[in-house]
């Protein structure tokens, strides 16, 4: 599930910070990291449209 690859990738960057790993991995982490979200968030909003369909 989304949520739980969110929360891994959280927690492999917060951990590359506090190591002190190189900044280009960090900024990749990142950018994973905001684009698991992004998708989180539009699946998110069509399940809330799917929803809305349904009930109308």
């Amino acid at each position: 599930m989304l949520n739980d690859e969110i929360c891994k990738l959280r927690d492999k960057l917060n951990k590359s910070i506090e190591q002190g790993d190189d900044y280009n991995i960090i900024y990749q982490l990142s950018i994973e990291l905001d684009e698991l979200i992004a998708k989180y968030y539009k699946e998110l909003k069509n399940a809330k449209k799917k929803l809305t369909w349904n009930l109308a």
